[in-house]
């Protein structure tokens, strides 16, 4: 098959991606390389150029770096310093490669087209136009988003792909579901850690009130109250929002870091720093208060071997076996904070049950990238067969 996966989401260039939290880029490199394993002929379409080995697409970006230039900024500097003006501009470079990648497809180039991450709503209106069939992968709740809410229920009609049974209820119930694909990891990126030191509880991602990290500092405090002789620290890994509109940071995570509850290590950009940092935790927390579409950091934790803690809530449930690879307790939407947070503290004491090449086996078994290939492909041949 000559597959075109489009990633149109303008942090899918290499001058951006690695300073950026940006799991669905991650997630279409590595499915761009699998599906090259299975002797598959893709051709990854972004803005920017990326690190990969296959085909590479991509869009005309002269008058955004012109625009740069001007002003003498990086992308990330423009992001942060003028929002409205890197969106423009950014809009603009995905309907190009959109039109450009539908245009190919209808001269022969490709096969099937499969748009992947959350600007797709731009080529919604026109996935009609392309002679060949288009899937659409999104990477949030389709309702996270007021322009989600409106737009994409207009569009259940056309192929949908679903990273998890949890997501698919933000969309209306006939929706057209072409099939529910779990993320996946290289498998040789992440190892069971050997005599890790847990002496700490982790946390890594986005460090937003949705995320709930609020929760696990309390969790922490809760279970220090209890282990005088043995206390844990709070380890804190990810991209932090200091000096935006929301001051979640300042309010309730920086005061911890100064009272020594909690340690901030950073934003970690290589699988190594995650494999040092997941594999020496005692456990990976997982408090989203919102309903996680999937959490790829999940993942990440077991292929380390490392147990993972989590909220009933999203797709949580559905990558954490509760018992098995983890433990999860009730969300504060279905009982209270109190009582989730002691709920999250007797789960860091009980952690200790959970075995960890458990946890490495049933990554190996459900979550690896081969996997998430060979399922692609399936729907991808389903769809063509169907055409």
């Amino acid at each position: 098959m000559k597959i075109a996966l489009v990633v149109p989401h303008i942090f899918m260039h290499r001058d951006i991606l690695p300073d950026v939290i940006f799991s669905p880029g991650t997630l279409a490199l590595d499915l761009a390389a699998a599906l090259h394993e299975l002797d598959e002929d893709v051709t990854l379409c972004t803005p920017g150029q990326v690190r990969t080995k296959v085909r590479n697409i991509t869009a005309d970006l002269s008058f955004f770096e012109t625009e740069l230039t001007r002003r003498n900024l990086t992308y990330t500097e423009l992001l942060k310093q003028h929002s409205f003006t890197f969106v423009t501009l950014a809009r603009q470079v995905q309907s190009e490669l959109l039109a450009d990648v539908f245009d190919r497809a209808n001269k022969g180039e490709f096969d099937v087209v499969h748009v992947y991450t959350n600007e797709e709503d731009i080529a919604l209106p026109f996935a009609r136009l392309c002679k060949v069939p288009v899937v659409f992968t999104h990477h949030d709740p389709f309702n996270f988003l007021l322009k989600y809410q409106s737009v994409f229920p207009k569009y259940k009609h056309l192929n949908w792909l679903s990273m998890s049974y949890a997501q698919r209820k933000t969309m209306p119930e006939n929706t057209n579901w072409v099939g529910n694909i779990y993320h996946g990891l290289p498998s040789h990126e992440y190892a069971v850690q050997i005599g890790p030191s847990r002496d700490y509880v982790a946390y890594l991602g986005r460090i937003i009130k949705a995320k709930g990290v609020h929760l696990a500092i309390k969790a922490v405090q809760q279970y220090n109250k209890t282990h005088l002789t043995k206390p844990l620290t709070l380890k804190i890994a990810g991209k932090h929002y200091a000096g935006h509109k929301d001051h979640y940071w300042q309010r309730y995570i920086k005061p911890h870091i100064d009272a020594g509850i909690v340690e901030y290590v950073g934003f970690l950009k290589t699988a190594k720093e995650k494999q040092e940092f997941l594999g020496n935790a005692w456990a990976l927390m997982v408090p989203s208060v919102f309903d996680e579409p999937f959490g790829m950091v999940m993942l990440e934790a077991l292929a380390c071997g490392t147990p993972v803690i989590g909220l009933r809530s999203g797709a949580i449930p559905e990558v954490i076996k509760d018992g098995k690879t983890g433990i999860l307790v009730d969300a504060p939407s279905s009982t209270t904070e109190a009582k989730t947070v002691r709920a999250l503290a007797d789960a860091i004491d009980n952690i200790e049950s959970i075995d960890r090449y458990t946890c490495r086996s049933d990554f190996d078994e459900n979550f690896t990238t081969k996997r998430m290939a060979e399922e692609h492909r399936a729907v991808y041949r389903k769809l063509l067969q169907d055409n």
